[in-house]
């Protein structure tokens, strides 16, 4: 399980290092072999390559004649790329993937259990405002009776 926010950079050729304590994992689980995507949220996912497929198989079996489908399935499969932990542990991100999510230097991994957000830190900062103004009127069904 992924968890937990780490503040990194972006370098000058648009990469990032994964931190050391997913590097192992990572080796394990994947080979170092990631999936970067977009998502509609204006921030970019992070999946190891065998928790991915079965996202992209569910995806790709969707009937495309509904256009809002298709429109995902661009989005999700189409901005889709393969990237590999170099050895110092990191990955590019591709200028497609950082302009669509308006990655600057400073961005933020975020763990979300079997997956990582990337988010560039002034967006993260908003959202994370977002999540913590709602009031109880506005608390989505799903969280009714939720308790931490």
């Amino acid at each position: 399980m992924f968890r937990g926010v780490t503040q990194l950079s972006l370098d000058a050729k648009g990469r990032i290092a994964i931190p050391a304590r997913y590097r192992n994992e990572l080796a394990s689980k994947c080979s170092g072999h990631l999936i970067v995507t977009a998502d509609p949220s204006k921030c970019l996912l992070i999946y190891p390559q065998p928790v991915w497929e079965p996202i992209e198989q569910k995806l790709s079996e969707l009937s495309g004649f509904n256009s809002r489908v298709r429109s995902m399935q661009r989005l999700l499969i189409g901005s889709a790329c393969d990237v590999d932990m170099d050895g110092a542990g990191r990955i590019l991100i591709s200028q497609p993937l950082r302009r669509y999510a308006g990655l600057s230097k400073d961005v933020v991994l975020v763990g979300q259990g079997e997956k990582f957000e990337l988010w560039d830190e002034q967006q993260w900062d908003l959202q994370i405002e977002e999540a913590v103004s709602f009031s109880e009127d506005d608390m989505p069904p799903e969280l009714e009776g939720f308790s931490l």
